[in-house]
């Protein structure tokens, strides 16, 4: 005969049965659309954050140029983002649709882009999911193919957030309501990577560098960068760590520069490849000055308290300059004289070493204020 204490072991395994069945019963699946996959720690990070996000009650599904890579990276399922079978039966099992972060609906790089996220967009509005586009940075759209579509799918989207005022405006333009909060990186959780860099004296400052492959870094303009390096070092005895975002594109301009660096200050310098952007983003706390062409390498290094000086190639990276007031230059006019990039880092490294409030307090404005990404997940 069962006793008392069975019978009551009986009755909570049974409430515990019906509340995880509840939960798995309300569980909404979402298939989240960006430039995962590609091994772009920008847009990795923009992922990482949607899922830090992400409602606890949305199962995601992740469209990756490397699903196993994605599975692995990051702990969710993933599927391949070319596999039209994947895609159409993943949507027929899910509620939500989301466009991850990013500049996706703009035709700068490739004509194809708004056609691929597009299309899928129109799909899942088609199929009848609950489409969001979240933390868009839309444009530059210059064929008026790209413009329709666009217009097209956002004006068909539940709910939308853009990561900049001019993306906001052009959605406006549309008669397209949005949501405007800093890119969501802001917002990323970072892991720290002590043990795992190399030894440096505390007195000597560390200098990170993060340079991407553009037409417009030309040759003779990564010459100058380098020959302004070695400047740098030879007055502060900086260590110099090279952060290629994309290694695929990105190392090749690493290994040059180290080559060079090293004919005159061996061993002080390193390349970091680091696949996990919250690791990637953990490297910047023990950075002094960040170089960066990467609006992801800015933000990153910013939000680490680390000191900022921009390359632009990019408005984006332009305004976000402008936004915290730091150095750079806009690449199409970059100086030809090292000694000018030298003087201005080494103001950087001043600026940081004091102290600079006013950034910091604008600093944590941007976090807090990225978390209103996540309240529109939530909200729907």
């Amino acid at each position: 005969m069962a006793t008392a204490i069975q019978y009551k072991k009986l009755a909570v395994d049974r409430i515990f049965v019906k509340i995880l069945t509840y939960g798995l019963l309300n569980m909404r699946r979402a298939v989240l659309c960006g430039y995962y996959g590609m091994g772009n720690g920008g847009d990795e990070a923009l992922l990482a954050t949607l899922l830090q996000m992400l409602p606890h009650d949305v199962q995601p599904f992740v469209l990756s140029a490397s699903p196993k890579d994605t599975e692995n990276l990051h702990g969710v399922e993933a599927g391949d983002r070319y596999s039209a079978f994947t895609i159409f039966n993943t949507f027929k099992q899910s509620d939500l649709f989301i466009w991850g972060g990013g500049s996706l609906m703009q035709d700068a790089t490739s004509a194809r882009n708004p056609i691929y996220y597009g299309g899928l967009m129109g799909l899942a509005q088609g199929m009848g999911l609950q489409t969001i586009a979240w933390a868009q940075g839309v444009g530059p759209l210059q064929r008026k193919l790209s413009k329709w579509i666009s217009k097209r799918v956002f004006q068909g989207c539940t709910a939308i957030s853009v990561r900049d005022r001019h993306s906001a405006e052009l959605l406006a333009h549309w008669q397209v309501k949005s949501m405007i909060a800093p890119d969501p990186v802001w917002a990323m959780a970072s892991t720290p990577i002590d043990g795992d860099h190399p030894d440096y004296q505390l007195s000597d400052p560390v200098v990170a560098v993060v340079l991407r492959s553009h037409p417009q870094l030309t040759s003779c303009r990564l010459a100058t960068i380098t020959e302004a390096l070695q400047k740098l070092q030879a007055l502060t005895n900086a260590y110099v760590w090279l952060l290629p975002f994309q290694p695929s594109s990105d190392k090749a301009i690493a290994q040059a520069i180290r080559d060079s660096l090293n004919d005159k200050m061996p061993q002080r310098n390193q390349i970091l490849t680091q696949a996990d952007p919250r690791r990637l983003k953990g490297i910047f706390r023990h950075v002094d000055l960040a170089i960066a062409m990467r609006l992801h390498g800015v933000i990153m290094a910013a939000a680490e308290g680390c000191q900022c000086s921009a390359i632009s190639y990019d408005p984006k990276v332009s305004y976000l300059m402008q936004e915290l007031e730091i150095s750079g230059w806009e690449l199409a006019d970059f100086p030809d004289n090292p000694q000018e990039l030298v003087d201005t880092w080494l103001q950087d490294l001043e600026t940081h070493r004091h102290g600079n409030q006013a950034i910091a307090s604008r600093i944590d404005q941007l976090k807090q204020q990225a978390l209103l990404h996540q309240q529109l997940l939530f909200a729907q």
